[in-house]
């Protein structure tokens, strides 16, 4: 190939610029002893969804749109280009045994973890019910874990309407012991989004419940440190869980479940940046992007600068 004069390796960029490194970049693959700042590993399932999804699709629209971003944070004169995203790739998910999906979530997360490959770790789903395996995994390597989920709906659906679906993920882990309702805190809640049965069943359970309207009178960083402070002294890691549909509809096209009165992506994305700071915040899932109803990869352009936004601390 380096005969041709004109001829560039498919896939790559169109335009070179020699003072410019994009964000993807800093993807590096797994190899033995490789050591990072964060490591990133795909979960591509979907088919627990209880809506139509193609979330299955989003791991690699995340990676491709790193491509959207340059290195250099303009406001705080920072470049983040020495930085390394060491990808472990995709799971391989079974055909047809949503278990075995989730069995094998469980058992790569915990490999990755014990690779101790990086000190953040970011999983891309795939739909939320890959949460409870991750969660399971993470608890079992670095102790107990207390979760802030940014979401529109509680996920905590009932398991025998539908079985281990997407909107069950936290109830499944109240119930099987891996979760205490009071190490859960809920942000970004919306109106008309969820059944007031598991609205009384969060609280019940001790769940922290912020709606939007909380989001709204308070400034985001403000409840993220009040989630941290509350999560600190109780656990040992804290996960932190991203379901793009905390945003507005206006904001994540694609988005199975969208909906009006979310957030905007400047608050969902100081929310994150606010969380990362502590130490006890380990690792992080970002969920529920469906590439094939997205608009110019609006949604999971959001979610690539969420990953970026976890380098810059």
């Amino acid at each position: 190939m380096s005969n041709f004069q004109h001829i560039k390796p498919a896939g790559k960029a169109q335009f070179m610029d020699r003072y410019t490194t994009k964000a993807a970049e800093l993807l590096t693959p797994y190899t033995d002893g490789a050591k990072g700042d964060v490591a990133i590993l795909g979960a591509p399932l979907s088919k627990p969804s209880i809506s139509h999804s193609g979330a299955s699709f989003a791991p690699d629209a995340m990676r491709r749109c790193l491509n959207s971003f340059t290195t250099y944070n303009i406001e705080e004169e920072t470049d983040i280009s020495g930085k390394t995203i060491i990808d472990f790739g995709d799971i391989a998910m079974h055909p047809t045994s949503i278990e075995e999906c989730h069995q094998r979530i469980y058992q790569s997360t915990k490999e990755i973890a014990q690779a101790e490959a990086a000190p953040f770790t970011i999983i891309l789903g795939g739909d939320h019910s890959i949460t409870t395996s991750t969660v399971k995994a993470i608890k079992e390597t670095k102790g107990t874990v207390g979760i802030i989920q940014l979401d529109a709906h509680h996920d905590l659906r009932n398991t025998e309407d539908g079985g281990p679906t997407n909107g069950t993920p936290f109830r499944r882990l109240i119930q099987e012991g891996h979760l205490k309702g009071e190490h859960l805190i809920q942000i970004g809640i919306r109106n008309y989004a969820n059944a007031k049965a598991y609205h009384d069943y969060a609280i019940e359970n001790g769940v922290t419940v912020y709606t939007m309207k909380d989001v709204k009178q308070h400034p985001i960083q403000e409840l993220i440190e009040s989630a941290l402070n509350q999560l600190d002294p109780k656990v040992d890691t804290i996960y932190l869980s991203v379901d793009m549909d905390v945003l507005d509809q206006a904001y994540a096209p694609g988005c199975p479940a969208i909906g009006p009165g979310g957030m905007d992506p400047d608050t969902l994305s100081e929310a994150v940046q606010s969380a990362v700071r502590h130490p006890k915040v380990q690792a992080m899932d970002i969920v529920e992007i469906d590439p094939t109803l997205d608009i110019r990869d609006m949604t999971s352009r959001i979610a690539s600068l969420l990953i970026i936004n976890t380098l810059i601390n």
